[in-house]
């Protein structure tokens, strides 16, 4: 099992500007991927937030859960600010892949810095749907 974790505004993929996210939905990013965890015989786990203290919530009781193989985690803007994500974690002895549809070093500068990336095996961004395929991969 894989936990997926999408953070601020992912929910809401179809109406950011197509040159960061791409044209796909979130629903259909989550079937697509869901489908695509089945070739490797993983299940994915899919939760998105936009509180921070929600996806803190989710990982507390992933990591209860005991049973995970590793978390794909898209924070969205919480990579760049929350050191709380980062402590809940930095807990974790399963793999952590960070993934992002766009690469934010070519963007503003305030999202140059990611809290996540200290604490995660590997950071996969600017490859669109192709960067959670490579983590679902990394992970089976």
């Amino acid at each position: 099992m894989i936990l997926l974790l999408h953070g601020p505004n992912l929910n809401f993929l179809a109406y950011r500007p197509a040159k960061y996210k791409g044209q796909i939905t979130y629903q259909e990013l989550i079937s697509h991927l869901t489908e695509y965890g089945k070739k490797f015989a993983i299940e994915l786990i899919c939760k998105q937030s936009n509180s921070e203290g929600k996806l803190i919530d989710i990982l507390q009781e992933f990591y209860l859960a005991q049973d995970g193989k590793g978390i794909i985690i898209n924070a969205g803007a919480y990579t760049h600010t929350s050191i709380a994500l980062h402590d809940a974690l930095e807990i974790f002895t399963i793999p952590i892949i960070e993934v992002h549809l766009s690469d934010p070093s070519q963007r503003e500068k305030f999202r140059h810095l990611s809290y996540l990336t200290a604490i995660s095996q590997k950071v996969i961004k600017g490859k669109g749907i192709k960067g959670y395929e490579e983590a679902i991969e990394e992970l089976a």
